[in-house]
């Protein structure tokens, strides 16, 4: 049975997608995305595109361990260097999941998410998973909304993992615009962090999820 391309293919391993060589680098680095970007621009924002309940995507639910396709807790950002969006970002968690869980999800506003998880030991990362993003994708569609523009050169290149925090789960998708490779070749390598005072992601166990629902609000 073919896989419509509204609903994408995920890879475990980069080769999967067959990416150019400095577009591997952006979807295999473990190192936080928003550090990394920040290496390549004088100017990192964060742009929040929507905070809100929504369906989840219908590859999403498995992910994060609900029985069927249902509502979540949602999340999009625009990343921009120097104003130029240059990744989709789109979490999902649970509609159950709890201030004790993620106490700074419903906060966040158009701070950065990846700084948040990189600097807690209590989060847990899981495997990275790769995919090719087509026009009919929603999270695509989203992109074109979001900028003005009708098409993209595709396939656009996308990443997602989990991490897990206590017992809640979280799936994040970032999603590369075509110009990522472009602002790699501008602004080679400055300002670029040593990795090694990241701080790893420990292994922790998934258990079952705590009661109190975190409450997030639509955004305006």
């Amino acid at each position: 049975m073919s896989r419509s391309p509204a609903c994408a293919h995920w890879f475990d391993h980069a080769n999967g997608v067959q990416p150019s060589a400095a577009m591997r680098d952006w979807l295999t680095d473990r190192a936080s995305l928003t550090y990394k970007l920040m290496a390549h621009c004088n100017q990192f924002r964060v742009q929040r595109l929507r905070q809100q309940r929504a369906r989840c995507l219908a590859e999403e639910w498995a992910v994060i361990g609900l029985p069927r396709r249902l509502q979540v807790q949602e999340r999009d950002v625009l990343l921009r260097c120097d104003e130029r969006p240059m990744v989709l970002g789109h979490t999902v968690l649970a509609l159950d999941a709890t201030a004790s869980e993620w106490p700074f999800f419903g906060t966040l506003g158009e701070r950065s998410l990846g700084t948040t998880l990189f600097g807690d030991p209590l989060v847990a990362r899981g495997q990275l998973q790769f995919a090719r993003l087509y026009g009919s994708h929603p999270l695509v569609r989203r992109m074109c909304a979001a900028t003005g523009v009708e098409a993209f050169p595709y396939p656009l290149f996308a990443r997602r993992s989990t991490f897990r925090r206590k017992s809640g789960v979280m799936l994040v998708t970032e999603v590369f615009f075509p110009a990522i490779d472009e602002l790699r070749r501008l602004m080679p390598d400055k300002r670029t962090p040593d990795k090694n005072k990241v701080i790893p992601f420990p292994i922790v166990s998934p258990a079952a999820h705590l009661a109190a629902p975190l409450i997030i609000s639509a955004a305006k």
